[in-house]
C-alpha cells in the first residue's frame, strides 16, 4: 500500500484564495486595509527567507504588510520599544515577532509584550488560556494549518487516537489541546510523546494520525507506523541532500495511509493560517 499524499500546498491555495476574497470584501466594507508588521533582528538566513514569503502572500492575498528590521547586536530592551510602538499603531492589527531571536534576548519578555489582540502568532498567554479553555481569539499557526488539512480533507478526528510527537509551545502542546477540545475538529484521544517517553515506538504504533514535530530528520521510520495512519510531518531540517521532514518519507509512504511531504505539506499552511488570523485581528481591532 502506498499513501495518498496530503498536498498541503495545493490546500494552502485553496485557504489564501478564500481570504483573499473576505479581505476584499472587509476593504470595501470597513475602509480598513489589514496590515501586518514583521519584526526581523538579526540576520538567520532562514529568517530572511519566511519573512519574505510572509509578505509575499500578503501582498497577494490585500493585506498590508510591513517589515522592521533590528540588528543582532540589538538589545531584548530595543526591541521591546518597538513593540511598543507597533502596539500603538492603530494602522497594525497583527504583529509578528520571527523566531528564533538572537541569543541574549528574552524571548518569553518580547512575546508577552505583543498586545494579545495584535498576537497573529498566538504566542501570548492570554491566546494560550483561550485555546485551553476552547475559546479562542486566535490559533497558532502550524497547529491551525495541521487542523485545517485533517477537517478539509476529511481525516477522522472523533474517537482515533492522535498521537503528538513533540511538546513544545509553538506545535505540539497547542496541536494536543486543540484535537481534544468537545465539537468538530475534535473529540480526539491524544498522546503526546518526547525525549522522555519511554517505548516509543510502542506508542507511535497505536496512533490512527501522527503528527510528528520533533526536530530530527527522518526521525519517525516504518517500524513505527501502524499500517493506514495518517502521518502529518511538520519537521524542516535543511541536510546536504536537501530539505526533509521529520518523517523517513519514502519508506513510511509504503506504510501510511495518507501523508504529508516535505516540502509541499504542513508549511504552505502555516503560512495560510497566518492570513486567516490577520484579517481576524483587524475585523476584531475595527469592531
Amino acid at each position: 500500500m502506498t499513501a495518498t499524499i496530503l498536498d498541503g500546498k495545493a490546500m494552502a491555495e485553496e485557504i489564501r484564495a478564500e481570504v483573499a476574497r473576505r479581505v476584499s470584501e472587509f476593504v470595501s466594507s470597513k475602509g480598513v486595509t489589514p496590515c501586518l508588521a514583521a519584526v526581523l533582528v538579526g540576520d538567520n538566513p532562514a529568517s530572511e527567507v519566511y519573512v519574505r514569503n510572509k509578505r509575499l502572500a500578503c501582498e497577494k492575498a490585500g493585506i498590508h504588510s510591513q517589515l522592521h528590521r533590528l540588528s543582532a547586536e540589538s538589545t531584548t530592551e530595543d526591541l521591546l520599544a518597538l513593540v511598543d510602538r507597533l502596539n500603538k499603531d492603530p494602522q497594525v492589527h497583527g504583529i509578528l515577532v520571527q523566531l528564533p531571536l538572537p541569543k541574549g534576548m528574552d524571548e518569553t519578555r518580547v512575546l508577552h509584550a505583543v498586545n494579545p489582540v495584535k498576537d497573529v502568532d498566538a504566542f501570548h498567554p492570554d491566546n494560550v488560556g483561550r485555546i485551553v479553555q476552547g475559546r479562542p481569539r486566535f490559533l497558532p499557526c502550524t497547529p491551525h494549518g495541521v487542523h485545517q488539512l485533517l477537517m478539509r480533507k476529511n481525516i477522522p478526528i472523533a474517537g482515533s487516537h492522535v498521537v503528538v510527537l513533540g511538546r513544545s509551545d509553538i506545535v505540539g502542546k497547542p496541536m494536543a489541546i486543540m484535537l481534544m477540545q468537545r465539537g468538530p475538529g475534535g473529540d480526539a484521544t491524544v498522546t503526546v510523546c518526547h525525549s522522555r517517553t519511554r517505548d516509543l515506538p510502542a506508542i507511535t504504533r497505536q496512533a490512527d494520525i501522527l503528527i510528528v514535530a520533533i526536530g530530527k530528520a527522518k526521525f519517525l521510520t516504518a517500524d513505527m507506523v501502524k499500517p493506514g495512519a495518517t502521518v502529518i510531518d511538520v519537521g524542516i531540517n535543511r541536510t546536504e541532500s536537501g530539505l526533509v521532514g521529520d518523517v523517513d518519507y519514502d519508506a513510511v509512504r509504503e506504510v501510511a495511509g495518507h501523508i504529508t511531504p516535505v516540502p509541499g505539506g504542513v508549511g504552505p499552511l502555516t503560512i495560510a493560517m497566518l492570513l486567516h488570523n490577520t484579517l481576524a485581528a483587524a475585523s476584531l481591532q475595527t469592531a
